[in-house]
């Protein structure tokens, strides 16, 4: 089951990397002798690689600072709301997160932080190219840009073998490349499909056929340019292809990483640790109190133990004044996560010269729309001994600024690579940001700008959506709905009537977005210009307004200005 790691996209021929999967990942109940078969295999690679090292004594990173380029770790949760955090008002005191809270306290928070596209996918686009989504190459999105004659950003714009992305251009500067946990973002293609939704993954069939899924997604993922790949979740637990395994496994990904930091090297790193909480299933059962043995690849044959016990998880909230609740269970196992990845870092000598950023792949109070409440998204970032700028910075920075700055970090001259972003770290470093930043936003049909304190949304439907039929959209609808019944989802609404959502062309919306579809009153206008200045809750709509002409017109330019430069096209 092992596969070579990838060499990078511009790099020359690298050895061989240690695997991040040992026997810990073997299913159980696979066809008779098959598990003997893979350990025994996996023991003898595992001694190959390692016995060289040993009698090298090349052991766990020792960094000294200055004489190299630091590791980073870029920490990206899903679906945090502003309440999960306690360094903002709206969180404050309600979580007990002790990790986060750190990183917060001797770091910095960006405190406006903002994404271009607040839905899964091209977020991580976003993250791990530098680009906007609407830029990315897999064909079933650029062949549907050609169809409908505007990019339409979804859940499909995919990273493709061959992209420029982050971490091929780190690799080739020669830092080790590590992802564990969600990828929801490189293209994946073979994946086996299981029609019974309901079987049970203790079939040996099942078993087989989760564990090579898995493989064919960790291959795909080295094909972009990371070394070592493993404890995945190709999409959120309710899309993995069985009931059976639609749970959350924070444990066996974090082991995952905390095995990566672990690992004999003599170069710093990237890893890429993204995890599938706290976004749905939140309920205990299916979450932070799961059974630990069930992951992606099936069942496991012993649960993992690189974090705190999930049975003591009741009993800390408690003794801490807090409820248990979904998100304050969640949260607090998110942050044994990152209390584990720190706690590896410090026991093997790297912490010092490591930089760490925790970040939520989007706003949550408004998902699936340009309104702040989805693009509005605060980060931190952390090193030994903080940055010039203090515990905070009002820089307007970018999700697409990521990759530029992680690369600045890292001391890599990439000048030659086409980015949206640009680096922030100069902010970090105490230099004053500049007032004239214009952040662009894109999403379904939907598209915006923010220069200062005004915003600019246009949404428009291509004339075939626009002018869609009740047929047609029953006939949508119906068949929507039909497969989220099938995975047991919640359904929004049974309506053909329903109006369109930003997102997506489905009456009433998709669930992505079902708890902001309608909700602000200029949602169905289809021009919308704010000014955050004295309305930050987006509740007054003054396009139409004659006083504002001026204004107006200037932020149409200014996002003119942008889709020139981008494929597709949106009339404005």
């Amino acid at each position: 089951m092992f596969q070579p790691a990838r060499q990078g996209l511009l790099s020359p021929p690298q050895p061989h990397k240690i695997p991040l999967y040992q026997n810990h990942r073997i299913p159980t109940h696979l066809p008779p002798g098959t598990g003997l078969m893979y350990r025994t295999y996996a023991v003898l690679l595992s001694t190959l690689i390692y016995l060289p090292l040993l009698a090298e004594g090349v052991m766990a990173i020792q960094p000294a600072e200055g004489h190299r380029p630091p590791n980073i770790v870029f920490f990206i949760a899903d679906d945090m709301l502003p309440k999960h955090f306690n360094c903002l008002p709206q969180g404050e005191g309600r979580n007990l997160t002790p990790n986060i809270d750190r990183l917060a306290r001797q770091g910095t928070v960006m405190r406006e932080q903002h994404v271009c596209s607040p839905i899964c996918t091209p977020s991580r686009y976003n993250v791990l190219t530098g680009n906007y989504a609407s830029r990315a190459k897999n064909n079933p999105f650029t062949s549907r840009t050609r169809r409908e004659g505007q990019s339409i950003v979804e859940f499909n714009t995919h990273i493709v073998g061959g992209d420029t992305t982050l971490q091929a251009l780190l690799q080739e500067a020669g830092y080790e490349t590590g992802m564990v946990g969600k990828n929801h973002v490189v293209e994946v293609n073979g994946l086996e499909s299981f029609p019974d939704f309901d079987a049970s993954a203790r079939r040996p069939e099942n078993a087989a056929k989760l564990l090579r899924n898995h493989d064919r997604v960790c291959e795909a993922i080295r094909n972009t340019g990371f070394d070592s790949v493993d404890r995945v979740y190709h999409n959120n637990p309710d899309f993995l292809g069985l009931h059976d395994v639609a749970v959350q496994n924070l444990d066996w990904i974090t082991e995952g990483g905390v095995e990566f930091i672990g690992q004999p090297r003599n170069k710093p790193f990237f890893l890429y640790f993204a995890t599938t909480v706290p976004h749905g299933p939140t309920n205990e059962k299916r979450s932070w109190n799961a059974d630990p043995k069930i992951a992606a690849v099936g069942y496991l044959e012993k649960a993992p133990t690189a974090m705190p016990s999930r049975e003591q998880i009741a009993h800390r909230l408690t003794a801490a004044g807090l409820p248990v609740t979904p998100d304050t269970a969640n949260m607090l196992w998110l942050d044994d996560a990152v209390g584990a990845l720190l706690d590896k870092l410090e026991a093997t000598g790297q912490l010092d010269n490591t930089v760490f950023f925790f970040f939520s792949d989007h706003g949550q109070n408004a998902k699936g729309t340009l309104y702040q409440g989805g693009v509005h998204d605060p980060s931190i970032v952390w090193r030994k001994g903080g940055f010039p700028v203090g515990a905070t910075s009002d820089a307007l920075v970018s999700i697409v600024d990521f990759a530029p700055t992680i690369l600045d970090f890292a001391k890599v001259d990439a000048s030659e690579f086409h980015f949206d972003g640009e680096s922030f770290l100069p902010y970090l470093e105490g230099q004053p940001a500049p007032t004239d930043r214009v952040l662009y936003f894109e999403l379904g049909f939907a598209r915006g700008v923010r220069k200062g304190n005004w915003k600019y949304m246009a949404i428009r439907y291509p004339e075939h959506i626009e002018n869609m039929t009740r047929d047609q959209r029953e006939r949508l609808l119906n068949k929507w709905n039909a497969e989220r019944r099938r995975r047991h989802l919640e359904i929004v609404t049974e309506d053909p009537s329903m109006p369109f959502s930003h997102l997506t062309a489905i009456p009433g919306g998709g669930h992505a977005e079902a708890r902001s579809t309608g909700t602000l009153p200029g949602y169905f206008d289809r021009d919308q210009l704010y000014d955050l200045s004295v309305d930050p809750g987006e509740q007054h709509n003054l396009a139409d307004d004659a006083a504002y002409n001026t204004q107006l017109e200037e932020m149409r330019r200014e996002l003119r200005r942008i889709l020139e430069t981008l494929p597709g096209e949106f009339l404005l």
